[in-house]
């Protein structure tokens, strides 16, 4: 996986891209968390949260390296 990607001639950092996808997954799952009412069962909602995004930013980067070595 390289570095940078090329968008319109502006050089952008892979992992920004990643953040970004992880970003758009979180929002999605946040959404349908509080649908189903899980956030009752959770004690601190932001720390879940945060521990929800890492573990997705995890899965995106290992899933890009895995799809382009």
């Amino acid at each position: 996986m390289s570095g940078e990607i090329n968008v319109y001639g502006v050089f952008v950092p892979t992992l920004l891209l990643l953040m970004l996808l992880a970003l758009v997954l979180m929002v999605l799952l946040r959404a349908g968390l509080a649908r189903a009412g899980f956030y009752r069962v959770v004690w601190h909602r932001s720390l879940f949260n945060l521990a929800l995004y890492t573990l997705l930013l995890g899965g995106v980067v290992a899933a890009a390296r895995w799809l382009h070595p």
